[in-house]
């Protein structure tokens, strides 16, 4: 999707041709949405996905995990780019 680029053999996450070193957490939840760019996905289904079925609720795990990942992948993480909020429902990853 536009600068950033996701290898996913060999796990490595690139903007702009640099490589962004990701937690694994936040690798999944990105590639989670990679694989489903450009559709919104729920609160609860990246909750379910990335952290499991037991945390469903946790939406502020969501919330602290995607600032993380917009302060490295975003050039600014207040104008996001590629991973939108929509609001009330979910996020998107912008899709090419």
């Amino acid at each position: 999707v536009g600068d950033l680029r996701i290898d996913l053999a060999a796990r490595h996450v690139f903007v702009r041709e640099t490589e962004v070193h990701l937690t694994p957490l936040e690798y999944k939840l990105l590639t989670t949405m990679a694989h489903h760019a450009g559709k919104v996905l729920t609160h609860r289904f990246l909750l379910k996905e990335v952290w499991g079925p037991h945390d469903v609720h946790e939406t502020n795990y969501l919330r602290v995990f995607m600032a993380g990942l917009r302060r490295k992948i975003e050039a600014d993480s207040t104008q996001p780019r590629y991973l939108l909020t929509e609001q009330g429902v979910g996020y998107r990853l912008a899709g090419e």
